[in-house]
C-alpha cells in the first residue's frame, strides 16, 4: 500500500522535513510555494491509492500552509468545518506517515477527531458546526484571561446552514475575538478575485488602514448619533461598492476580501494583519476545488469523494456492479412522480447521494435542494403537506438526527403527510462513527403515529416507499448503504399491510427452541443462521407497528425469541419488542442483538458488522451461547438432586 514511503524525503523533501507545524514556520515565504506543490502532490498520490475526499482538500492547500504558518498552532485553534477540507491539515500535523491509512479500519477517521491530534480542536462530521464550536473556544479563553487566536474555516456550502449564521449573529453581539475564514470554492465568484481585489484586501487589513479606522470610531463617537450613523453607513456604502460586505458588517463582523486563497503571498499577508485585529474578524477567501488536479478541477463533485483511481489520467476503479437501495428509491421517485404531479422532492444539499439527479433533471419544478438546512427542510416538507401536496424528504439517516424537534413538532404532532426516505441507515463503513445511521429505530419509533419500515431487500423497499407515499400520515423507509441481496423490483408497486410480518423460514423440527426476529438489513444473515440452527426466522418489516399477534405466538411457541437489528440496542426495534412482551406478562426468553453502546470507529461496513458480532458468524456465536446459558439452571438443579438424595441403604441376610 505504502511503498512510495522510503523515498519520499527525496521526493518530497520539504513536505518529509515536517512532521510539526512549528518546523513548517521555520521556512522562507518563497518555500510555502514549493510545499504547496509537493503536498498537493503527496494528496493526489496517496488518495489515488486509498480513495476517500480529494477535491476539497486539493481547494485549501495554500489556505492549510498559511494558517499554519502565520498561526501558532496547536495553542492557537483551528476549527475545520466537517473534514473534507481537512487533509492537508492532517498531513501537517504529524499523520503524514499514517495518512495512507486514511478512512480504514484502525487507521486515520476521515473527519476531524480530538483523540487522534491535539491540532483536531474540534470532532465534526456534520457541517456548519465550526462557527459555534469556535465561538465557544473563544469566549473561554477570553474568561480565562488567556491571549490566544481562534479561527472557523468554513466552506460556502456550509455556510448554507442556518446554525452557521445562528453563531455569527452571536459573535457579533459578543464581540469575541474570534476570525471566520468563508473558503468560498464557487467558480461564479472566480471573476471578482485578480489584483486589485488582493490589493484591497491587503490595504483594508493593514495597519495604517486599521489605525485610521480605529482612530474614526474615536471622533465618530463625539459626534451626534444621526451623523454619526450617517458617517458609519457611507464607509459600509463605500466597501460594499468592492466587495460583498454588507452582511456581515451588519451582524458585527470586520470583513476583508475576497481573496486569491491559492495566492500564498496574499494569504499570509492578510492573515498576518488580520491577527493583529481584536473582535469578530470576516476573511472571504476564494479557492478552486480541485485545484491543480485536471480531472479533479473539471469535475470537482465526482471527486469530492473518490474510490481508487489512477493518479495520471483521474480514471477510477470500476465500483462493483449491482443495485444499491440508492437507485431503488430514485426509480420509485421518478416512476411514483409520473403517477401524481402532487409529488415534490426535497433534500438538503444530498442530490448525488441520496439519489435525486434524475428526479431533478426530469421533475425540475417539483424538486427542491434547499441547502445544508435540514430543520428548514423538514418543516418546508411541513408546509407543502398542509396544503395539500405530498413532500418526500430524501435524507440520510444521520443528517435526519439535526432535525429531530421539527419531525416531533411541525410534522408528527399535526400528523402531516410527509413520506421520509432515509439513506445510510446502519453502520456505513469508512465514514465512520459520525455518519452511523444507528439510532433511527429508536428516536422514530417513540413518535406517536409515525409509521417505520425497513425493507429486507431491493423489492421490499420499492413497495415499502409506496406503502409509506400512501399511507396518510408521517413515515419512514430506511434503507442502508450500497446494495441488498439481489431481489429485483417488479414494475408494479404493491403496498403492503401496515404492522404486518412475514415469516421466512419455519423450524422443521419438533422441536421449536428459536424464532429470530429479524429487522430490515438482518433478515439476510438470520435466514442464514435459521438454516444452521433450524431456527424459524421472522422478517418483521414494520419496527412501528409491530406485528403484536405474530410475537405473542411466537413467544407462546418457542423457548427463546432473537431480535436482530441494524440500530442501537437501546431504545431500539428489539427494545420495542420487549416493552410488548412484558405488557403482556409473557416471560419468554429473549436475546437482542444489535449495535452495542459505544461509537464505532471506520472500516467497511462488513468488518464493522464483524467486529460487533452482528454478521452470520456472529449471530450464530451469541445464541449458542445464551442457549448454553439457559440449560445451565436445569444441569445445576439435576446435578444438586443427586447430592442430596440419600444413598440407598443395603440389607444384609446370613443364611
Amino acid at each position: 500500500m505504502n511503498q512510495q514511503m522510503p523515498d519520499g524525503s527525496t521526493r518530497y523533501p520539504l513536505l518529509f522535513g515536517i512532521d510539526d507545524p512549528s518546523q513548517l514556520r521555520e521556512l522562507d515565504r518563497d518555500q510555502l510555494v514549493v510545499l504547496a506543490v509537493e503536498l498537493r502532490k503527496y494528496l493526489i498520490e496517496i488518495t489515488a491509492q486509498t480513495g476517500g475526499h480529494l477535491a476539497p482538500g486539493l481547494g485549501t492547500v495554500e489556505l492549510t500552509i498559511a494558517l499554519h504558518y502565520v498561526f501558532n498552532t496547536p495553542e492557537d485553534r483551528l476549527v475545520w468545518d466537517i473534514g473534507h477540507q481537512a487533509y492537508p491539515h492532517k498531513i501537517l500535523t504529524g499523520r503524514r506517515d499514517r495518512f495512507h491509512t486514511i478512512r480504514q479500519h484502525q487507521g486515520l477517521s476521515g473527519f476531524l477527531k480530538r483523540s487522534e491530534s491535539k491540532y483536531d480542536t474540534f470532532g465534526a462530521g456534520h457541517a456548519s458546526t465550526s462557527i459555534s464550536a469556535a465561538l465557544g473556544m473563544a469566549v473561554a479563553a477570553g474568561r480565562e484571561g488567556i491571549e490566544r487566536e481562534v479561527v472557523a474555516i468554513i466552506g460556502d456550502g456550509a455556510l448554507t446552514g442556518g446554525m452557521a449564521f445562528e453563531a455569527l449573529n452571536n459573535a457579533g453581539d459578543l464581540d469575541a475575538n474570534l476570525l471566520v475564514i468563508l473558503n468560498d470554492n464557487e467558480m461564479s465568484i472566480s471573476k471578482n478575485v485578480g489584483a486589485i481585489s488582493n490589493y484591497l484586501a491587503r490595504i483594508l487589513s493593514g495597519h495604517a488602514y486599521s489605525t485610521v479606522r480605529e482612530g474614526s470610531k474615536t471622533v465618530l463617537s463625539t459626534l451626534p448619533p444621526s451623523i454619526k450613523n450617517y458617517a458609519r453607513r457611507w464607509e459600509e456604502h463605500l466597501k460594499g461598492m468592492v466587495m460583498p460586505s454588507t452582511l456581515f458588517e451588519e451582524l458585527g463582523f470586520y470583513y476583508i476580501g475576497p481573496i486569491d486563497g491559492h495566492n500564498l503571498q496574499t494569504t499570509v499577508t492578510t492573515l498576518k494583519n488580520m491577527r493583529k485585529m481584536k473582535g469578530p474578524r470576516f476573511l472571504h477567501v476564494v479557492t478552486q476545488k480541485g485545484k491543480g488536479f485536471e480531472p479533479a478541477e473539471g469535475d470537482p463533485c465526482v471527486f469530492h469523494g473518490v474510490t481508487p483511481f489512477n493518479p495520471d489520467t483521474g480514471k477510477m476503479e470500476k465500483k462493483k456492479k449491482g443495485r444499491t437501495y440508492t437507485n431503488v428509491f430514485s426509480d420509485w421517485l421518478c416512476d411514483m412522480a409520473a403517477q401524481d404531479e402532487k409529488l415534490i422532492g426535497i433534500t438538503p444539499a444530498m442530490r448525488e447521494g441520496s439519489g435525486l439527479v434524475r428526479f431533478s433533471q426530469e421533475f425540475r419544478d417539483r424538486y427542491f435542494d434547499v441547502g445544508i438546512a435540514e430543520q428548514h427542510s423538514l418543516t418546508f416538507a411541513a408546509g407543502l403537506s398542509c396544503e395539500g401536496l405530498k413532500p418526500v424528504v430524501a435524507i440520510y439517516s444521520t443528517f435526519l438526527q439535526r432535525a429531530y424537534d421539527q419531525l416531533i413538532h411541525d410534522i408528527a404532532l399535526q400528523n402531516l403527510d410527509v413520506l421520509f426516505a432515509i439513506d445510510r441507515a446502519g453502520l456505513v463503513g469508512a465514514d465512520g462513527a459520525t455518519h452511523a445511521g444507528a439510532y433511527d429505530y429508536s428516536f422514530l419509533r417513540c413518535i406517536p403515529g409515525m409509521v417505520v419500515m425497513a425493507p429486507a431487500d431491493e423489492a421490499e423497499c420499492r413497495n415499502m416507499l409506496y406503502t409509506g407515499y400512501q399511507h396518510v400520515g408521517p413515515a419512514s423507509v430506511r434503507y442502508p448503504r450500497g446494495g441488498g441481496p439481489g431481489v429485483a423490483e417488479k414494475t408494479r408497486m404493491s403496498a403492503l399491510t401496515i404492522g404486518k410480518a412475514e415469516v421466512r423460514r419455519k423450524t422443521k423440527g419438533k422441536i421449536k427452541q428459536v424464532a429470530i426476529l429479524a429487522f430490515g438489513t438482518m433478515l439476510t444473515p438470520a435466514v442464514e443462521v435459521g438454516d444452521a440452527l433450524d431456527a424459524t426466522v421472522v422478517n418483521m418489516r414494520f419496527v412501528k407497528p409491530l406485528d403484536e399477534q405474530l410475537i405473542l405466538t411466537l413467544a407462546d411457541a418457542y423457548s427463546l425469541l432473537v431480535t436482530v437489528e441494524e440500530n442501537v440496542v437501546m431504545g431500539g426495534a428489539g427494545s420495542a419488542v420487549n416493552e410488548y412482551l412484558a405488557k403482556n406478562n409473557r416471560h419468554t426468553a429473549i436475546l437482542n442483538l444489535g449495535i452495542p453502546d459505544k461509537h464505532l470507529d471506520q472500516g467497511s461496513q462488513q468488518q464493522q458488522l464483524a467486529a460487533i458480532g452482528l454478521d452470520a458468524e456472529g449471530i450464530k456465536r451469541q445464541i449458542l451461547s445464551r442457549l448454553t446459558i439457559m440449560s445451565e439452571p436445569q444441569q445445576q438443579v439435576k446435578t444438586q438432586q443427586v447430592k442430596t438424595q440419600k444413598p440407598k441403604t443395603s440389607t444384609v441376610v446370613s443364611v
